[in-house]
């Protein structure tokens, strides 16, 4: 497949999936990949044609099996990457995304198995994203975002959604990088924010920038 190819069908496995497995909607793939939706639709049926995506106008676009084993294989090489490059390379967190987009085309999936069992068979990546493994299946948590997360209880953040190298420098310079243990203080819902406590720290965030934290019980 091509570098475009595979990057469509890892957008729509990673828009469907934040969805609920629900269609991915072309103003949405338009808007991750920074194309206009005319190329999109046309890519759409190219995709169908191929057997990876069933599209229907206005309905949104579902991988096939075929296009969800693909995606699964693009996303396992990028995964991979970043904890490749973080765990052995030394990069930070914010620095390795980029990096993985370029390279993840480029490496062939037994280098991938090799990274993989260099590192011990890592299950998440430097994001908390989860990584596929080899046979294509991929370890399912039950998340919740730090904002719908019950005032008073203990968290462990698990997972961040958005990897942008801005708001990763921003957990970092705050004081919430992954694993982060700590309790909810308070949710004042009227002015959309809610506060934390992280060792013995109070952090307040905005309910967007808590919105894009996945937390799991604190183990």
């Amino acid at each position: 497949p091509s570098l475009t190819i595979e990057n469509y069908v890892k957008t729509i496995f990673q828009i469907s999936s934040e969805k609920e497995n629900q269609p991915a909607a072309t103003g949405e793939l338009a808007t991750s990949l920074s194309v206009s939706p005319g190329t999109v639709t046309s890519m759409l049926k190219t995709l169908a044609e191929s057997g990876l995506v069933t599209y229907q106008p206005y309905e949104g676009v579902r991988l096939t099996d075929a296009g969800s084993a693909l995606a699964l294989r693009v996303l396992r090489r990028h995964r991979l990457i970043e904890q490749f490059l973080v765990h052995t390379l030394g990069y930070a967190w914010d620095e390795v995304h980029e990096e993985a987009e370029n390279m993840e085309h480029a490496v062939s999936d037994a280098l991938v198995d090799r990274i993989d069992e260099y590192l011990g068979h890592p299950a998440t990546d430097p994001h908390g994203d989860p990584i596929p493994r080899a046979d294509g299946t991929m370890d399912r948590q039950p998340y919740e975002s730090l904002w719908d997360w019950p005032v008073g209880e203990t968290f462990r953040l698990a997972r961040v959604m958005d990897q942008s190298p801005e708001f990763l420098r921003y957990l970092s310079e705050t004081g919430l990088p992954l694993e982060s243990a700590g309790s909810v203080a308070s949710r004042r819902v009227e002015a959309g924010t809610v506060t934390i406590t992280v060792e013995d720290k109070a952090i307040t965030l905005g309910r967007e920038a808590a919105s894009k934290l996945l937390v799991l019980d604190q183990q």
